[in-house]
């Protein structure tokens, strides 16, 4: 049984005018707000920490990215207990499939809503086993003794002089006229460490600051919220999203 202190928060940066990014915290939806709890891991059988970065003009790249997690939310909630690994990765993978028709269905009957799509990172705890799961490029880290590491691999075209650009593009997404969505997913549960940190962001967090910047404010013990308003500062380009889930 660990402990679970969990920061959200998902901003409007100094660019745009509405968020297409959410974050799923626990059983909170947070848009334009933040958060923040604690919970044990033996309350609960299950749960999701994850984060949508939408797109695909007005309004669109907010329903999609909204959509996804609710029908995510209640997915994991249904699901039965005690899956095998096996199993409940193949779960997710005709989920995902299907969540990905819906998307791109919602597109095809509104065309304001065509080829609107969605990233997805997120963290699952379920049947005393974690999971990280990536679709796009929004980010998985962990801090442990003072190193960041980037645990997801972006589905995105790196840029050929390894310049940070805030225009990557993606090759990879739920939606977006994405036909062949795929899902990284891994069981990781042998190597969480009390004292482990892990940040889900999106692009408006690493596109802004550093690797170093989010390691250096990872060790100051900043709250999701303050890495928000370090990429907001340092041009907020994009929304930005952020959630720290520290275990104890």
């Amino acid at each position: 049984m660990s402990r679970i202190i969990l920061s959200a928060a998902s901003r409007v940066g100094n660019v745009r005018s509405n968020n297409e990014d959410m974050v799923l915290a626990f059983d909170r939806f947070v848009r334009s707000d933040v958060y923040a709890t604690e919970f044990m891991t033996g309350n609960s059988d299950r749960f999701v920490i994850a984060l949508a970065d939408g797109m695909g003009g007005h309004n669109a790249g907010e329903v999609a990215s909204s959509d996804v997690l609710t029908n995510l939310h209640f997915f994991l909630g249904d699901l039965p207990p005690r899956l095998s690994t096996g199993d409940f990765y193949e779960m997710m993978e005709e989920w995902l499939q299907s969540v990905n028709h819906m998307i791109d269905s919602k597109g095809h009957v509104n065309p304001e809503m065509s080829e609107m799509g969605t990233t997805l990172v997120g963290v699952i705890f379920y049947n005393d086993k974690y999971y990280w799961m990536n679709c796009g490029d929004s980010r998985l880290y962990r801090y442990r003794d003072n190193k960041l590491a980037q645990l997801t691999t972006d589905h995105s075209l790196i840029n050929k002089n390894s310049v940070k650009k805030h225009s990557n593009i993606i090759t990879n997404c739920i939606g977006g006229g994405c036909k062949n969505s795929y899902m990284d997913m891994f069981e990781f549960t042998n190597d969480v460490l009390s004292g482990d940190q892990y940040i889900l962001c999106s692009d408006g967090l690493n596109d802004m600051i550093s690797d170093e910047e989010i390691a250096r404010l990872a060790a100051q013990g900043a709250s999701a919220n303050q890495m928000c308003e370090a990429a907001i500062e340092a041009g907020g380009y994009d929304n930005v999203s952020v959630c720290i889930i520290k275990v104890k």
